[in-house]
């Protein structure tokens, strides 16, 4: 997307959240932060919820534990006993979920009986029994939430997939350097001390096992006999020219380049990993073209650079790997299932930790994973994410914008 075109959806987005917050009613995000904003507060920080004399006061503690419900009591502005009074309440997530919190007297508040998980965003309902009166109330505790029209979403370029099962291919990646096989690099030489009559072939020339190359005069029992080529190859070296003695010199080198080396170059970092027989997928520099093979050797001592080879045999039946051409190399070191994953591009940060936004309708909320293995473009989510969850992926980024934009608090 061009950037004038993008910078024109984030200016509307940011236009359209300021408009919401303006004229938005009842139920809409902004407006809900507002109201937790104006709500009295109590002693302890938390929110304070008032029917006739009788008051609780709702705070979410995650001071060296994790998040829990501490609920005071009030009669007149004094504090009750918390083994004087009944307590229920209950969390209404944004994906219909319900926690359902009981309570029970601890020093001088009343302790909820779950923690509380990230986010805390829900609608809140409570129920409180003081001296044969029940006192009910209702509110929204909301965070990290937006909510889009369907136009908005399309124009930001939003995108979402479903958090579930994925294989994860855990790479190397290498550089390295396409190389002359060894073994597929001949020399053409006289057996005898001779004077070369003809040479038949030219630099360059593909030539097949057993075609002449050069027509040869021994000088010794002068008796003319041919030299043939070795194997398939091309001429990459011309030393000899009609009416030259020769000796044990090489005349002609004839190398097969049907199959090259890759010389890789590892680090230090990167050899706890390395075994032969990985897979490894070779590239071009651009990654127009690929080709499979295995690693074949590691080497068993640095470089005075402190690098360290491995090498993976190629096939070049179709001629696109020369030798000196660099390349790039992918090598397979692990693959592991796991049973929910997510596309690292899709991460974001709210209040410092590491969140997906998930996608309820309209609504996109934080949800704060904790993760596991990963490779190139995956992740491995251990905990607080529910399998087959949408979440957005592309442009997330925008989410978090409009977020931060409204206020973030977590005031509890």
């Amino acid at each position: 997307m061009p950037i004038f075109n993008r910078c024109l959806i984030v200016s509307l987005l940011l236009l359209s959240t300021l408009l919401q917050s303006a004229f938005a009613g009842p139920g809409h995000h902004d407006a809900e932060e507002h109201s937790a904003e104006e709500a009295p507060e109590g002693p302890h920080g938390g929110r304070l919820l008032q029917q006739d004399d009788f008051a609780v006061e709702i705070s979410i503690f995650e001071s060296g534990v994790p998040p829990e419900m501490r609920v005071f009591s009030y009669q007149a502005g004094t504090a009750v006993p918390p083994e004087h009074v009944q307590l229920q309440v209950t969390l209404s997530r944004l994906d219909g979920e319900q926690n359902v919190l009981n309570f029970m007297p601890e020093d001088n508040y009343l302790l909820g009986n779950t923690t509380i998980a990230e986010p805390h965003s829900y609608g809140v309902s409570v129920s409180a029994s003081y001296q044969g009166k029940t006192f009910q109330w209702q509110y929204d505790s909301f965070e990290g939430r937006v909510e889009l029209s369907d136009r908005m979403i399309q124009l930001s370029g939003l995108k979402t997939e479903l958090a579930t099962t994925r294989l994860l291919a855990q790479q190397v990646h290498l550089f390295g350097v396409v190389a002359v096989d060894p073994s597929r690099q001949y020399q053409v030489q006289s057996p005898y001390a001779a004077q070369v009559q003809q040479v038949l072939v030219e630099l360059g020339q593909q030539v097949e096992q057993g075609q002449p190359l050069l027509k040869l005069f021994n000088t010794t029992t002068l008796q003319a006999f041919t030299l043939t080529a070795p194997a398939n190859g091309v001429i990459t070296k011309w030393q000899v020219n009609p009416g030259q003695v020769v000796g044990s010199e090489s005349l002609l080198e004839i190398v097969d380049f049907s199959r090259v080396f890759v010389e890789l170059s590892a680090f230090p970092s990167d050899l706890q990993q390395l075994k032969s027989g990985q897979r490894v997928t070779v590239f071009n520099l651009h990654r127009a073209q690929s080709v499979q093979s295995t690693l074949s050797f590691i080497a068993p001592a640095m470089t005075d650079g402190h690098i360290a080879r491995a090498r993976a045999v190629i096939d070049n039946s179709n001629g696109l790997w020369r030798p000196g051409m660099h390349v790039k190399a992918d090598i397979l070191v692990a693959e592991r299932e796991v049973a929910i994953a997510v596309r690292k591009s899709a991460i974001q940060s709210f209040r410092d930790r590491p969140v997906v936004f998930a996608r309820i309708g309209n609504t996109f909320e934080v949800r704060m994973p904790e993760f596991g293995i990963e490779d190139d473009d995956y992740i491995e989510v251990l905990s607080g994410l529910k399998p087959g969850t949408e979440y957005a992926t592309d442009n997330s980024y925008l989410l978090k914008a409009d977020v931060e934009k409204a206020g973030a608090s977590h005031d509890h």
